[in-house]
């Protein structure tokens, strides 16, 4: 049994990546975070409290995030992942697309969508 987290360079992705550490410890298994940022994850302030394996992106170039979150779920048999959400207006949905609500619809396994109190 293994937690996937999907951390991006946000608020959020600090978010998903405590909620996954939190799940993964109360579950007593461990968390891949797959990093969707491109800058390094550092995963340190978590210290010991579960294994934690991350998984890089190579950069821009590299594949959808959304493939990359998937593949990682199928790779290591995850049984949950472990997003951050915000509130976004349906304008910003249309035109930007969401990660989060594409892995909510296409994960093949029940969703944690995480989210930062109403003040953030």
């Amino acid at each position: 049994m293994t937690i996937i987290a999907a951390v991006t360079d946000s608020p959020e992705g600090a978010l998903a990546l405590s909620e996954g550490v939190a799940e993964a410890k109360r579950l007593g298994t461990e968390l891949v975070a797959v990093n969707l940022g491109l800058i390094p994850l550092d995963v340190s302030p978590h210290g010991a409290e579960v294994p934690i394996t991350v998984v890089d992106r190579v950069g821009r170039g590299d594949r959808d995030p959304v493939d990359a979150v998937l593949d990682q779920i199928t790779s290591h048999g995850a049984t949950r992942l472990v997003i951050g959400v915000k509130r976004r207006s349906a304008v910003g949905k249309a035109v930007l697309g969401s990660v989060s609500q594409r892995l909510l619809l296409h994960a093949p396994v029940p969703v944690l969508a995480v989210k930062l109190p109403e003040n953030h």
